[in-house]
């Protein structure tokens, strides 16, 4: 059975329509099509929904955050049971349904496909939870490896202070998924967390935001300053957005996923032939800082 939509009143900031470029197949096709001296470039219009997080989403979501830690020590599965159990916040992305494709094809499943989704751990709230231990572990060993001491000691410091908690805020989508999606769903999941906060439910008040942006850069450009980040202009975002959030991090740094990435989970990390190496960006938020993070993504990302 597919999850409903949102509830009526939220339908206008959770419904809309974009264009999916559908080029990007796998290299077997792109072989093929360069055999044959024609290139294709279709674009394909697809109507997307924004659901409420079910127990039937639980692969779909498990998917989408291997996609982000790739091969990192983090039980997946767990973070999508808690997700799922909190579903009063949150979303996924699905194909909305249209009679006349299921007419013509009845076995499409593709309605019920998580094309995306977006969330919050309050990993203060869930302390002791494997999942969160393990994501805390992974941050704090990634910094110890690739940033200045005093970030280290400031990032632990903020992690384990149980009067101002953090939530891992995860918005992870398909690579052909334009970044338009994501407004709403930011402006959303905001509304929900609010709520969330008025009425004491779990997740409720974050002090700071944490977050794991996929980037990735020229590989013959890499290069480190002493606090450990990469320089912002040789940065590239697998997620557009995700550079509103970076411009007003408190705390940042990246480590190298290189070894991990395949074309499976890790995209394809190549462009005009240009090798590119994966990374992972941590960020970390002040939340007074989060509505002005949504005037820009409403400035540069309004259809």
């Amino acid at each position: 059975m597919a999850s409903r939509p949102k509830k009526p009143a939220l339908e206008p900031t959770k419904q809309y329509r974009e264009e999916v470029d559908d080029s990007e197949e796998d290299d077997s096709s792109e072989q093929e099509d360069a055999g044959s001296g024609e290139e294709t470039h279709e674009d394909v219009n697809v109507d997307f929904e924004a659901h409420e997080i079910t127990d039937s989403d639980h692969n779909g979501i498990k998917k989408l955050l291997q996609q982000l830690f790739l091969k990192a020590h983090v039980n997946t599965s767990e973070v999508a049971d808690i997700l799922i159990q909190q579903n009063h916040i949150g979303s996924v992305i699905k194909q909305a349904e249209n009679l006349e494709d299921d007419e013509d094809d009845d076995d499409d499943d593709d309605h019920g496909h998580v094309f995306g989704f977006i969330s919050l751990l309050n990993i203060t709230e869930r302390k002791g939870t494997p999942c969160a231990e393990q994501i805390k572990e992974l941050i704090l060993s990634q910094c110890e490896k690739n940033s200045a001491q005093s970030m280290v000691e400031q990032l632990d410091k903020l992690l384990n202070d149980t009067s101002k908690p953090v939530g891992l805020l995860l918005s992870e989508r398909f690579i052909n998924v334009p970044a338009q999606i994501a407004l709403p769903m930011h402006q959303q999941l905001q509304k929900e967390l609010a709520e969330t906060q008025r009425t004491n439910k779990p997740c409720g008040k974050c002090y700071y935001y944490l977050m794991i942006s996929k980037t990735f850069k020229e590989a013959a450009k890499i290069s480190r300053n002493p606090a450990g980040q990469q320089p912002k202009d040789e940065l590239m975002f697998a997620n557009a957005e995700d550079e509103f959030f970076y411009e007003k991090a408190l705390l940042k740094f990246d480590y190298s996923v290189q070894d991990e990435s395949d074309t499976c989970l890790g995209g394809r990390w190549s462009f005009d032939d240009v090798p590119m190496k994966p990374l992972r960006t941590v960020m970390l938020i002040s939340a007074d800082k989060m509505d002005g993070i949504m005037d820009k993504l409403k400035e540069y990302l309004s259809v």
